[in-house]
């Protein structure tokens, strides 16, 4: 008797992506020590021509800057076929405004300087943040190419991005009770730190997603930069999540990645 496999025809859609983790992208002093290392893990889709590039800004209330949070946006993206680099930043207390963000633009100058080592396209470059992460994406969009923050390493690179997506975070640190701001700001006037007193014409278009039961960071925050952003000119889309609360589970499902997948996409034309 002769017994029949089946027969699975397999249509390929998905690139195979390589994992490239502990990758130092800069090294910053801080009150505890001369030197920290600044590290990215990357996921990099195995395709022949340079990819678009989207820099993931991990929350974490100031005091934590945890690179392997959020895997499954992250692999969402790199399997449709962009480069992935999720960063850690300096937290406090040992840093203090502005050096987190100055870590962001660092990054951003660090994927352009080795575009071709990673197959990135050093002219379509994207973050992405959620809560805090979001709040220092947001930073880095407003303030997009005019040299504010740009310090440290690859200062011959420019940090301009092609557009921002700000997932739940800060906007008006007057209007937060997180426990760990005043260490951030260390004697800084919050407005100093309000990326909206940073807005000009050349800010970064920027999608902004809240849950309407976000009980860490309330939903005004994003609605305040979302109409700032408006008045001033710049491309901005927000999305209410009807009963998502702060990263809970709503924030995985398809509907979510797939808004942020097509603004990416929509800004690579």
């Amino acid at each position: 008797m002769i017994y029949e496999s089946k027969i699975l025809n397999v249509t390929l859609r998905k690139p195979k992506i390589h994992f490239v983790p502990d990758v130092v992208y800069a090294q910053v002093p801080t009150f505890e020590k001369p030197i920290q290392l600044l590290q990215m893990d990357l996921l990099i889709p195995q395709v022949a021509k340079p990819l678009p590039a989207v820099i993931f800004v991990t929350g974490g209330a100031f005091i934590s800057a945890n690179r392997a949070r959020m895997p499954q946006l992250r692999m969402h993206l790199a399997e449709k076929n962009f480069v992935v680099a999720s960063i850690n930043y300096r937290t406090v207390p040992n840093s203090h405004f502005p050096q987190p963000i100055e870590d962001v633009k660092s990054a951003i100058r660090f994927l352009k300087a080795n575009a071709q080592k990673f197959n990135v396209d050093a002219e379509k470059i994207f973050l992405i943040g959620d809560s805090v992460g979001g709040y220092l994406t947001t930073l880095a969009a407003v303030t997009n190419d005019d040299k504010t923050f740009n310090v440290g390493d690859n200062l011959n690179f420019s940090d301009k991005i092609v557009a921002a997506v700000n997932l739940y975070g800060l906007s008006d640190l007057t209007q937060s009770d997180l426990p760990f701001i005043t260490f951030f700001l260390n004697g800084n006037s919050p407005a100093k730190a309000n990326p909206i007193n940073y807005l000009s014409k050349n800010s970064a278009p920027m999608l902004l997603m809240h849950g309407t039961a976000d009980n860490i960071v309330a939903p005004v925050h994003t609605d305040l930069l979302f109409q700032a952003l408006k008045s001033h000119g710049v491309e901005a889309e927000r999305y209410l999540i009807p009963n998502a609360n702060h990263a809970d589970n709503y924030w995985l499902q398809d509907e979510v990645l797939d808004v942020i997948t097509g603004f990416l996409s929509a800004h690579l034309i």
